[in-house]
């Protein structure tokens, strides 16, 4: 936490009053089927087909090294520090007002995430909808369920992002799409770079297919692992709703949000080369 020990003695105990504040506040207001909401992104087109509403549970059992979302781990409320937007207002316990620092982790109730995401519904067109990520989000379970059943009253198409290390056949079956990572072949070397092994996430994948819903799988590329990505695509190939293997690379921009959570390590990760995805190409496949 080096840059945490370049502040003030007062502003960094207000610091950390607030993110106490946070979690606190959240619990006083959140019941059972509330959900934990980091983000809610708009005119998304990264998270499923057409114009999509992304909404970002927080809450994650993985721990993945190159996560592009850290702020999404811990199931609770947080503050994000920005020491390069402060203005020493020293008006921390009324707010920041220049956005140095950010509360990320919201109680919604299901019809307010559906309110929210309705908002968008004209640009959705026959192919988008809302997408339900993190983070984990069947972490929350029951309110994930809930949020799903709103949108889907107003005719909302519905799909989820989870590394299938939860399985839940009922929730499973509402959705229109699920995209599912297989990050790493080997279980080892997934559990050295995610913190889990992979053999439950290979079985989900498995019961999953039986459902008949469309599955889309995906594996972050990162240069510096062996992820076996060529025996993770035969596999996706004998799995018949798999309608996608997709091939994602890395991108450094958690970085940045790691070290406004006080995480100054950078994760030592690069971008895949042009050339190197090139090479990959092969093992990706669409049969939409």
């Amino acid at each position: 936490m080096k840059c945490f020990l370049l502040m003030p003695i007062c502003a960094l105990w207000r610091f950390l009053t607030q993110q106490s504040r946070a979690r606190a506040a959240v619990r006083r207001r959140r019941s059972l089927t509330d959900a934990i909401v980091a983000d809610i992104q708009r005119a998304s087109t990264h998270d499923g087909p057409g114009i999509r509403t992304t909404v970002f549970f927080k809450g994650c059992t993985l721990s993945c090294k190159w996560c592009h979302n850290p702020e999404c781990i811990d199931p609770n409320p947080q503050i994000l520090f920005y020491p390069e937007k402060c203005i020493g207002c020293k008006m921390c316990d009324k707010g920041c007002f220049s956005g140095a620092r950010v509360v990320c982790g919201k109680s919604m109730t299901a019809s307010q995430i559906a309110a929210e995401v309705a908002q968008d519904m004209a640009y959705y067109g026959t192919e988008g909808g809302v997408t339900f990520s993190g983070g984990e989000p069947l972490m929350q379970k029951e309110a994930l369920s809930d949020a799903i059943d709103e949108c889907k009253k107003l005719g909302i198409k519905c799909a989820v992002e989870t590394s299938l290390i939860y399985y839940d056949e009922q929730i499973f079956k509402k959705l229109d799409l699920v995209m599912a990572d297989l990050k790493i072949w080997n279980s080892e070397t997934h559990k050295k770079y995610t913190g889990v092994g992979n053999e439950i996430i290979i079985e989900h994948f498995k019961k999953l297919d039986t459902l008949g819903v469309p599955i889309i799988a995906r594996t972050p590329v990162i240069p510096e692992i062996e992820q076996g990505i060529d025996k993770i695509s035969e596999f996706m190939k004998t799995l018949k709703n798999v309608i996608c293997y997709e091939l994602l690379p890395y991108h450094p921009l958690g970085n940045s949000k790691r070290q406004a959570l006080g995480i100054f390590e950078p994760d030592g990760f690069s971008v895949p080369s042009t050339e190197y995805m090139e090479e990959l190409k092969q093992y990706a496949h669409c049969n939409k």
